[in-house]
């Protein structure tokens, strides 16, 4: 599959959707990609079905934190956004990228914008969002492969009918320092412009860490005519930051007592990150019932990452350390068309949509190994509160990895929305991908490709005793290639193993209990099959390896009153193999899955320009790594704002996270590479609109 061809399809397919569509906005302009919600309550998405739908209506659990809930929490990451999200877990990532864990399933890949895939491994800030949609359970029908525990879709910000410049200034009381802009402006009656953008300077409460970021998104819509639209847009994200990999385990738990000790070399431990992304959207109403809507996303992204960091459980008071380099270039050049149908057949009412998407990707990894002074790539050195580490070379040698690969892919997919009455609603689809792969090792001088073809089916109902209450029961499945998130596991062995497959069952209920707050309870079972295992001869490798999950979701959202709004979500889960793999035997917890989290927050306005917010976390102990021989201890958190209008538009806030200064290891990469909790601190914010 060529670029070149591709990009024409693209092109000529239109190229992205506006659920919202220019009737719905004074002015005639093309203004958001998804529902706009006032406050902490979404009702709707446009990303799980294709097509804009009401939640109430959707047999799925999806999490929505809204615009409104980032500010109020002085959100900036989109791991922080994460955390009041039941069933969702933030892991490490190395220091230097985004990754969840959803129902139990770990992933750096299961990301998306707009829509749209976007895998690479890096850092999203979240200063061009409208809100961050969480869709948990397996979602091929809507996304292709991955996705087995849910994926996280970035909803951005879009042109609107009216001018104005909204600007914000943030510090804390560590020294760090960010601004944030954004500007909207009708340029004609049928074209309008918005330019986000930020930089920020960042300091840590650990030893040597920081971070300098900038990004700039400008979008540009213009409605061709009442029934057309396009919306172009271009991103330049840039990160610079401390490859920081925590603190190594003793005896089987975090390392006490080196809170703010960084296990690393100061300026070596470095991770850089460069984006550039090029979006294009449209649609076309060929009718009332008839219309087609396409999207094309091209991404290029650069990163570099260096890292010295802990390698194994501290020993006789010293930590052993060891060292790499790695470099990645990739590039995505992605597509996705959907033709919608609305109709009636009797008295059945349908949602038909059938679509494709086309994805080409290119990858190339460069690993070295690092060598500290004498040639050794281990050392060790005796604990202190600042560890003199010798500075390692990044050399060719044990470890070194040159790969190279493409991956094509093609899904074709159809869906059903069908509502029977006003009591049942249908949801029926099924999707056929093919994905091939191909992958070259340079050093080797080996090359293996693969090419899978799956069938995905999804069936869900809903039935609704009443208009603001529906009880839902759906199934779902999706597969993963055995080259796994990032393509980098492509092997003679794995080239000839059937991709991993998820299935999911679950049944739930979702409760307007007023336009302005809705409650919702899920209960669902997730199995994870085709995990590689050890074979019965040496050094073979077969799929029996076999997981579940088990768990129970809860959420409360919006407003209780017109001055009291909250955010509440409790998840229970029960997850563990069930079938050894290589890595682990049956019986073994999955990584970083704790069995309760809780999370509550509430804001209260007391008066017009006054009001408070209270927040807390927990979450029950978990294990590490699946390993299940270092295990992270429960935490709680508390965080509380308050909240002011100034005056001639001006608003202010404070924020401040872990109120009682808890001590508390947040999340890890592997059993010693251990992250802990931010110690207290406070955030300022300055907005003002004009």
């Amino acid at each position: 599959m060529r670029i070149s061809s591709l990009l024409l399809a693209g092109t000529m397919l239109l190229a992205t959707v506006a659920p919202a569509r220019a009737d719905e906005a004074e002015g005639g302009l093309i203004i958001v990609t998804a529902a706009k919600d006032k406050g902490y309550r979404a009702t709707a998405t446009g990303a799980a079905t294709h097509s804009d739908t009401a939640l109430i209506d959707l047999p799925q659990s999806i999490a929505i934190v809204t615009r409104e809930r980032l500010d109020d929490q002085a959100i900036l990451s989109l791991g922080d956004a994460l955390r009041y999200v039941p069933g969702v877990s933030v892991a490490q990532g190395e220091g230097n990228r985004d990754e969840q864990i959803i129902r139990g399933v770990g992933s750096n890949a299961d990301l998306f914008r707009d829509g749209l895939r976007d895998d690479a491994q890096y850092y999203r800030d979240l200063y061009n969002v409208e809100g961050v949609e969480v869709l948990k359970g397996p979602n091929a029908l809507a996304f292709g492969r991955g996705g087995g525990g849910g994926i996280i879709n970035r909803v951005t910000k879009a042109p609107e009918a009216d001018a104005f410049v909204a600007i914000s200034a943030l510090a804390d009381t560590r020294g760090s320092a960010r601004g944030a802009i954004d500007i909207n402006q009708p340029l004609t009656a049928n074209l309008a412009a918005r330019v986000n953008g930020f930089y920020e300077a960042a300091e840590s409460f650990r030893d040597f860490v920081g971070l300098r970021r900038y990004g700039v998104n400008p979008v540009l819509g213009w409605q061709l005519s009442d029934t057309s639209g396009i919306a172009i847009g271009y991103e330049h994200d840039h990160d610079d930051r401390t490859a920081d990999r925590g603190v190594p385990s003793l005896n089987g738990a975090p390392l006490p007592g080196y809170r703010d000790t960084f296990f690393g070399v100061a300026g070596v431990n470095r991770a850089v990150t460069t984006v550039n992304l090029a979006t294009l959207r449209a649609y076309h109403d060929f009718s009332e019932s008839l219309s087609i809507s396409s999207k094309l996303l091209y991404g290029d992204y650069a990163k570099s990452y260096d890292n010295v960091q802990p390698n194994a459980p501290v020993s006789n008071g010293r930590a052993s350390l060891s060292s790499y380099t790695n470099l990645t270039d990739r590039q995505n050049i992605l597509s996705q068309t959907d033709l919608t149908w609305k109709g009636t057949t009797g008295p059945i009412t349908h949602t038909i949509v059938a679509g494709v998407d086309v994805g080409h990707q290119t990858t190339r990894n460069v690993r070295l190994t690092g060598f500290f002074p004498g040639g050794a790539t281990s050392v060790s050195v005796p604990l202190a509160p600042v560890l003199a580490i010798p500075a390692p070379q990044f050399l060719p040698g044990t470890g070194q990895r040159i790969r190279e690969g493409s991956a094509d892919s093609l899904g074709l997919y159809v869906q059903d929305q069908i509502s029977i009455g006003d009591h049942i609603e249908l949801l029926v689809g099924l999707r056929h991908d093919r994905f091939t792969l191909n992958a070259t090792d340079q050093i080797a001088g080996t090359r293996f490709r693969r090419t899978d073809t799956l069938w995905s089916p999804r069936a869900g109902l809903v039935i609704k005793p009443l208009a603001n209450l529906s009880l839902y029961a759906n199934y779902s499945r999706t597969f993963l290639p055995q080259s796994g998130d990032q393509f980098a596991s492509l092997t003679s062995v794995t080239a000839g193993l059937d991709p991993e497959k998820f299935e999911n069952l679950e049944a739930g209920v979702k409760w307007n209990i007023t336009p302005g707050l809705g409650f919702t309870a899920a209960v669902y079972q997730l199995d994870r099959t085709n995990t590689q295992a050890a074979g019965p001869t040496p050094g073979t490798v077969v799929l029996t390896g076999a997981s579940r999950n088990k768990g129970v979701e809860l959420g409360l959202g919006g407003r209780i009153t017109k001055a009291w709004q909250i955010s509440a979500g409790f998840a229970w889960q029960d997850a563990q193999i069930r079938s050894g793999t290589t890595a682990a035997p049956a019986g073994r917890r999955l990584a970083q899955v704790p069995h309760t989290q809780f999370s509550l927050w509430n804001r209260y306005d007391f008066t017009k320009n006054f009001g408070a917010g209270v927040g807390i976390i927990h979450q029950s102990s978990s294990y590490a790594t699946i390993s299940n021989a270092v295990r992270l201890p429960a935490w709680t958190r508390v965080d509380a704002a308050l909240f002011a209008k100034l005056g001639h538009g001006f608003e202010a806030q404070v924020n401040i996270e872990n109120l009682f200064d808890t001590t508390y290891f947040s999340n890890a990469d592997n059993d010693n590479n251990i992250t802990p909790g931010t110690p207290r601190l406070a955030r300022f914010t300055l907005r003002k609109r004009f």
